[in-house]
């Protein structure tokens, strides 16, 4: 017979992703948020709730490390089958993550994890001895990463945790991983020169990028607790959109009449004020990291969607680390390999593979 848990009663559980503390329910904000279970018996449900108005959450789940099945949550609440029909005497490792990212322009977008129904037992999930926080933008929200290379909408669909560079190097390295990650935000603005898509200015928060009465009441504007999850390695990899502002238009907001730009000079290279202007928020971004995590090392990468900022992005690295004496801060190029794109002109599987393996090299060179 099936007994239900309400999520908070299961006890023997590991939660993904930066939350708001509340397992009554789980709210599920970020990409690779989720949960895990060891369990026993043959069959286990999980009762969701799900909303939107314009991308609707995508869920993957993942058996014994095996990723066994992904699908869309519809509206409303329902009951979705993990597994049935399983020798109820073994313990089935049940990993379920959010594929899609938070929805910075749709506030009624929502995934919350109620209940767990099972006819079998839960028992403990450890923790992994290593913590990685990755922070970036589309790259690391796994867009383009599933789906074939010739789609062109931006859709839900097309959007992959599994399939991300940052989800596959904990998986190389046996580390737990949280990421923070945005479609065309970047340092100090948006793709289209937008100031106010910048990552520093959330990054405190525990999804400070949300709009709406809800995510606010749900705590997405809390200020997140750093001292309950301190990262080994914090990764960045933005830069990618700061680039793109510098071959967009103005910017420019119609209500206020605020105005902003990075500009290019007339033989394409980069106007060198706008490019200071972008390697002190690069600065200014490393000292707030370091001041939320005092022991983490801090690496920013770029490349593997173009590197014409990578020159501008190390200096200020490095100028970071000679004005502070932070020796645990460094820049790491990663391979733009153009022949292994995925949807919508994003980094495909094959891609974030070769990064995952990269930065899975580079990090145990700089943790050991």
């Amino acid at each position: 017979m099936l007994r239900e848990y309400a999520f908070n009663e299961v006890g023997s559980l590991k939660v993904h992703g930066r939350t708001n503390g509340c397992l009554n329910p789980l709210t599920l904000f970020w990409t690779a948020s989720g949960f895990e279970v060891n369990v026993t018996g043959s069959e286990l449900w999980m009762e969701v709730e799900g909303d939107y108005s314009v991308q609707e959450p995508w869920i993957s789940t993942r058996i014994n490390g095996a990723w066994v099945s992904r699908q869309m949550v519809n509206r409303g609440r329902q009951w979705i089958c993990l597994f049935r029909g399983r020798n109820p005497k073994t313990v089935k490792n049940v990993r379920i993550l959010k594929d899609m990212q938070a929805m910075s322009e749709d506030p009624d977008h929502l995934l919350q994890v109620l209940a767990l129904r099972t006819n079998g037992a839960f028992l403990p999930v450890p923790e992994k001895a290593l913590r990685l926080e990755f922070i970036g933008d589309s790259i690391t929200s796994g867009e383009g990463a599933i789906g074939a290379r010739e789609e062109e909408d931006w859709v839900a669909m097309l959007f992959s945790a599994e399939n991300d560079y940052a989800v596959m190097t904990g998986d190389r390295m046996d580390a737990d991983v949280r990421l923070l990650s945005q479609s065309g935000w970047g340092v100090l603005t948006a793709w289209d020169n937008n100031p106010h898509g910048a990552f520093p200015s959330c990054y405190e928060e525990v999804c400070g990028l949300l709009s709406g009465q809800r995510n606010a009441d749900l705590g997405a504007h809390q200020v997140n607790d750093f001292g309950a999850w301190q990262p080994h390695a914090v990764i960045i990899n933005l830069g990618t959109n700061d680039c793109g502002a510098f071959s967009s238009p103005e910017w420019r907001d119609e209500a206020s009449g605020e105005t902003f730009q990075q500009r290019r000079l007339e033989d394409g290279s980069f106007c060198p004020e706008d490019l200071r202007r972008f390697q002190l928020a690069v600065i200014a971004f490393l000292r707030k990291l370091r001041l939320k995590n005092p022991d983490s090392y801090l690496l920013w990468v770029c490349g593997m969607l173009g590197n014409e900022l990578c020159p501008a992005i190390s200096e200020a690295v490095e100028e970071y680390c000679q004005e502070s004496g932070d020796r645990r801060a460094s820049f790491f190029e990663l391979t733009d390999a153009v022949d292994l794109r995925g949807a919508r002109n994003h980094p495909g599987r094959g891609a974030h593979e070769l990064a995952a393996r990269e930065l899975a090299e580079k990090l145990t060179q700089l943790l050991s």
